[in-house]
């Protein structure tokens, strides 16, 4: 048993210098800024020192690199080859009037990873001469889109991929989709009457459905159902495990958790079924542990307890054929490799590897046949094909330019905070730092007495921020950063405007304060000399991206290029294909952005779907607003304006003209 341990362990992607990490869930502190970026070009700038200081290959392998252009590159099929220019393909995209912020997703990519998935349990299940066999599902939850759905099912023929509901509209998505002979249709959720008549009714339709008892009450209305419909259910449990998962969603499993039965009530529906000569129906055992799980331990705990409670229940007289592992296999969003919410210490292969391995120990112990094994993994699959493209409108930095030396009549705190700055350097940064802060309050507590004038103050604050800027220089150069500096990064960084709504397509940015990869893509091969975060188009001082990736720790800023008002400046959010679209909501009234559908071809690609984002007027719509009584009223008041002479007839047709098409328009800006 021991040798068959570590065997399994091999292939563990291992953190910096082989050596694990042990940091129950955080990386630590940070020692070394992310880069030597200064206000001035340091050295040539490689495309290398890119993908060293953005993670590209940390996350973003096999599907994201950078070309000799310095532009992001796409290879939706992964190391199988084929790849595409993103930036060339925004601008293209945008030659067919499709705006900016623009929603890009690769079917290829769903394919390859389904493929792949499905190619771990594979190769597991021949390592461990498993004899049994993988049957995936996709949580229909994790991404509803129809077209997405559409190619989920398509590209999961071959491996009888197979879906999973977890509300009554998302069962009748899947019975209308899935189509797949052999495919498993997982039946999760809350369930009334009419949800559990539908799914097995399915059956009478060649569909798999099982019913998975989550409630106790549940039970009563198979039992129900079945008498009615004369049908008999293919039913599971889900049981509450004691192994409980870690990091954001870990609160969410255990004894407490939402959904499940605890073991006394697993009991009580094996003596029910069996009262109602039913126990032939219980053939599947679920558990679920959370999403993102970043450590391999915690599946390990889950798959040893979930396999003694399936064996048991063989044990008990239930005619026991599949194992549901439920969702939580991670997504190295930060590239870090380890149990990092936003990352994971385990790859696709680790993962199956410890489940196959698990399960099959454990029934030939008992004798027990092996149960086709099942998992729910929504994240690991639709996160990767889709692209955030956004452009930058304008920025706001800090002052930096340094004002002209004070004059004699002017106050002794300017002459102070003069020679502070030229006295700032690599032994006293700290201390006349601080001297520069006091220096600031005591310039507003004098201008507030109306000591000081709105000049003086203004010379003092840029003063002060000059000030800022060269400690903040020294400190980049310093293998320790004091910690009453550790701020002064995001003090000084610029506000760079995009045309986004973090509400509506980002929305775990600002409610869980989800890490999702960001950069520019493209100017790759230059030094991003600024330091910024990102503010959205909503009127919310929540509608912010303020924390980034970062290998040691969780960036404040993000290392920016210059941005020139004269030129477009794209960046992309990866990875963000699993649940920011159906939670996006309508803060502000912007509303979903356009979508494109992309797949390679031997030529270059092909637009596949273009799903138009939501107008002015639609969105209205969801709030009661009517567009042309909108229309109307804006018309009758032209004519009263008209009538008392306060418009002309020229401005009150170019008014009605340019209110018309606007309710037309997309609810993002023109860029």
């Amino acid at each position: 048993m021991g040798a068959e341990l570590t065997a399994r362990s091999e292939g563990v992607v291992m953190p910096v210098n082989g050596h694990k990490l042990e940091v129950k869930g955080h990386k630590p502190k940070k020692l070394l800024p992310p880069s030597n970026i200064t206000e001035g070009p340091l050295r040539h700038w490689k495309i290398e020192d890119s993908e060293a200081l953005y993670r590209i290959q940390g996350w973003g392998e096999p599907y994201f690199s950078i070309n000799a252009a310095g532009h992001i590159t796409v290879s939706p099929k992964g190391d199988r080859g084929g790849s595409l220019d993103l930036f060339e393909l925004v601008n293209a995209l945008k030659l067919r009037n499709l705006g900016l912020p623009m929603l890009i997703r690769f079917s290829d990519i769903l394919e390859d990873r389904i493929e792949r998935l499905n190619a771990c349990f594979g190769k597991a299940i021949a390592r461990y001469n498993y004899p049994g066999i993988y049957r995936g599902v996709f949580p229909v939850k994790c991404n509803q889109e129809r077209h997405l759905i559409e190619d989920l099912v398509k590209f999961g023929k071959p491996h009888q991929f197979g879906l999973e509901a977890g509300s009554k509209p998302e069962l009748m998505i899947a019975l209308a989709l899935l189509d797949t002979p052999g495919a498993l249709l997982i039946c999760n959720g809350y369930k009334d009457q009419e949800y559990i008549e539908t799914a097995m009714l399915a059956q009478r339709l060649g569909q798999t459905s099982i019913i998975v008892i989550e409630q106790i009450e549940e039970l009563d209305l198979v039992i129900n159902a079945h008498r009615q419909l004369g049908i008999k259910p293919i039913l599971g449990v889900r049981a509450k495990l004691s192994t409980q998962g870690m990091g954001r969603w870990g609160t969410s499993t255990g004894d407490r958790a939402k959904f499940g039965l605890t073991i006394p009530q697993i009991m009580e529906t094996v003596n029910k079924l069996r009262e109602a000569n039913l126990l032939d129906c219980l053939q599947l055992m679920h558990f679920h542990i959370g999403s993102q799980i970043s450590a391999i331990n915690v599946i390990k705990d889950a798959i040893q307890e979930a396999s003694r409670i399936y064996v048991e229940l063989a044990m008990l007289g239930a005619d026991m054929k599949y194992l549901d592992v439920g969702g939580g296999l991670g997504v190295d969003y930060d590239g870090s490799q380890t149990n990092f919410y936003a990352s994971k210490n385990y790859n696709m292969q680790n993962y199956a590897n410890d489940i196959v391995a698990e399960l099959k120990d454990t029934c030939a112990e008992r004798q027990i046949t092996v149960p086709t094994l099942i998992s729910e993994s929504g994240r690991a699959i639709a996160s990767h094909q889709s692209v955030l493209i956004f452009d930058v409108l304008s920025t706001n930095d800090v002052p930096l330019d340094l004002p002209e030396p004070p004059e004699e009549q002017e106050s002794p705190l300017i002459k102070y905070l003069w020679e502070t700055y030229h006295s700032i350097n690599q032994e006293n940064y700290q201390e006349f730092y601080h001297d520069a802060a006091q220096f600031k309050e005591e310039a507003i507590s004098r201008f507030n007495l109306g000591i000081l004038r709105l000049e003086e103050r203004a010379k003092a604050e840029r003063l002060y921020w000059a000030c800022c800027q060269k400690t903040l220089n020294i400190t980049r150069q310093q293998e320790y950063v004091p910690d009453e500096l550790e701020d002064l990064e995001k003090i000084m960084a610029s506000i760079y405007y995009v045309n986004l709504s973090v509400f509506q397509s980002a929305p775990d940015c600002w409610a869980i304060d989800q890490l999702f990869p960001v950069m520019p893509i493209h100017r790759l091969d230059e030094e991003p000399l600024r330091r910024g975060i990102l503010a959205d188009l909503t009127c919310d001082s929540d509608g912010k991206i303020d924390r980034f990736i970062d290998l040691r720790d969780v960036k404040s800023v993000l290392e920016l290029h210059t941005f020139k008002p004269e030129e477009p400046y794209y960046l992309g959010m990866f990875l963000n294909g699993a649940y920011q679209e159906i939670m996006g909501n309508l803060h502000n009234l912007f509303g979903d952005t356009n979508a494109v559908h992309i797949q390679l071809t031997p030529k270059g690609y092909q637009i596949q779907h273009v799903v138009k984002g939501d107008t002015m007027s639609e969105v209205m719509k969801y709030v009661q607003y009517d567009s042309e009584d909108m229309v109307e009223n804006i018309r009758q008041r032209c004519e009263k304006a008209l009538e008392e002479k306060h418009i002309t007839l020229a401005e009150s047709q170019r008014l009605l003209q340019t209110y018309e098409q606007s309710l037309g328009r997309y609810t993002y800006l023109n860029s």
